[in-house]
């Protein structure tokens, strides 16, 4: 499918179930970082959770060798389990953290194995079927923001204990 997703039926993200869900999707993603483009790809996957945007999880193979530097430290999910980080690097650009996954998700998320998350605002510009992406707000979570979604969504100041 191609065209803006603004076209797309409204979805709030207070509709989305908490624990979340994963959910497979067809459309069209582009990733540009450091002027060039990183990612061109059909297919992806999305973490759906109440009150949250939905996190991007790519397919692995849709980055670049070496493209993705893995760092030290990780983060657990009660959901999804340890997740693991990488800097992004293209076109000369070190997004740092920018990215991370899951090598061993836990029951129930054992789809995101080989696909890889991305903090859109780290990155120079992101689209969903050729429509600018937005971030949600803060500093922890990863969410993409298309034209149909509702929220308010968690993330801004004032918003952590949703």
């Amino acid at each position: 499918m191609s065209g803006n997703s603004s076209a797309r039926a409204p979805e709030s993200v207070w509709d989305y179930p908490r624990p979340p869900i994963v959910r497979r999707t067809e459309r069209h993603v582009t990733v540009n970082l450091g002027g060039v483009p990183l990612i061109d790809c059909h297919g992806f996957l999305e973490v759906l959770e109440t009150s949250h945007p939905p996190t991007v999880y790519l397919p692995r193979a849709a980055f670049p060798a070496g493209s993705l530097v893995p760092v030290s430290g990780s983060s657990w999910c009660e959901f999804k389990g340890k997740a693991a980080y990488a800097d992004v690097t293209a076109g000369g650009v070190v997004a740092e953290r920018a990215a991370w996954w899951y090598d061993d998700p836990s029951p129930g998320f054992a789809a995101l194995r080989e696909h890889v998350a991305l903090y859109p605002g780290r990155m120079d510009r992101c689209r969903i079927d050729g429509e600018e992406v937005h971030a949600q707000a803060g500093d922890f979570y990863g969410g993409w923001i298309t034209a149909h979604l509702i929220g308010p969504f968690k993330g801004a100041p004032g918003t952590l204990g949703w």
